[in-house]
């Protein structure tokens, strides 16, 4: 009897290597997409019953020229390139990786909120325009007198709000779901008051139909004069032709984006080269610590569905293996 088979359908120059030894230790043959497109995974996939899966889209489509495919394990926290009612409809298990980088994302947007209420940005901007203090005409609040606004309070938001807590004078949170599990010392409110009173707003949610565009015009212009942004999540979470807009009319003092709506930005993008927004090329997770744990965790899903029946962080509920 051969083998289960699992495929890797891209790695964006993650080294499969642990995840490759906890399958083949499980039994399965492992092979790897020689790219994300649809026939590249096909070639790879064709009597696959596991797919782990990078950035590459899983539509109905590519399902349906997939019929052994029994798992989807996301390489992300987010699955939003994932249609996951055509799995749901065909008893495909999908399965994401909720906290391998809890610590680091958390971590890079408490530096990034930090960075942008000392006005880091534009004080380096100075020192290498050959300027000195005298020239630095920014002038940062002082954090205990300002307010952390949390949009989002899972794994992340949360971590956030404890990084926050000894620093900013006011940490408050909203969440969409109704978590009751954060931090004590968050305070609660709506997301209209959240946004009207946050000196900084930090998101920290998927990307799903009702998150799609939730920082727009009317939300910008509600936020308070001079606050900041941070977004590590998902582009489409804003708005950034208003947030360009806040930006240049001075609603707003900076922005910091580990994430844009487009990846990589055209060359020409005016978001690469605007003087007010601190930039990180989708790295927020990144540390050697995250890159292990990118491919162990779904692999570990796999081996969990394989032997159990049932994957170890499942989004949608499939056939028992």
């Amino acid at each position: 009897m051969s083998p289960p088979v699992a495929v890797f359908t891209d790695l964006d120059e993650l080294d499969p290597a642990p995840g490759v030894d906890l399958l083949t230790e499980a039994g399965f043959e492992v092979r790897i997409a020689d790219g994300p497109d649809p026939d590249s995974i096909v070639r790879a996939a064709a009597d696959a019953v596991a797919l782990l899966v990078g950035y590459a889209a899983v539509d109905a489509a590519l399902l349906d020229r997939l019929p052994a495919v029994r798992i989807l394990a996301t390489l992300s926290a987010g699955y939003d390139h994932i249609d996951t009612e055509a799995a749901r409809a065909r008893g495909i298990w999908v399965c994401n990786l909720p906290d391998a980088a809890t610590e680091d994302v958390a971590v890079h947007a408490f530096a990034s909120a930090l960075a942008l209420v000392r006005r880091l940005p534009q004080a380096d901007a100075v020192v290498r325009g050959g300027g000195w203090n005298q020239d630095f005409t920014e002038v940062p609040r002082r954090a205990s007198e300002l307010t952390l606004g949390l949009v989002g309070l899972g794994r992340i938001g949360s971590r956030v709000a404890d990084l926050a807590a000894p620093v900013f004078g006011t940490v408050a949170g909203y969440d969409p779901r109704g978590r009751t599990d954060h931090p004590a010392h968050v305070r609660q409110l709506d997301l209209d008051r959240l946004i009207e009173t946050s000196d900084v707003l930090s998101l920290h949610l998927p990307l799903t139909d009702s998150t799609r565009g939730l920082i727009g015009r009317a939300e910008l212009a509600r936020m308070p004069h001079g606050a900041v942004l941070v977004n590590v999540s998902r582009g489409g979470l804003v708005d950034h032709t208003a947030l360009l807009e806040a930006l240049d009319g001075g609603r707003l003092a900076g922005a910091a984006l580990d994430v844009l709506p487009q990846e990589p930005p055209a060359p020409d993008d005016p978001l690469r080269t605007h003087p007010r927004l601190l930039l990180s090329p989708h790295s927020a997770f990144l540390s050697d610590a995250s890159l292990r744990a990118y491919v162990e965790r779904p692999a570990a899903n796999v081996v969990s569905w394989h032997r159990t029946g049932r994957p170890l962080t499942p989004v949608t509920e499939g056939v028992p293996a």
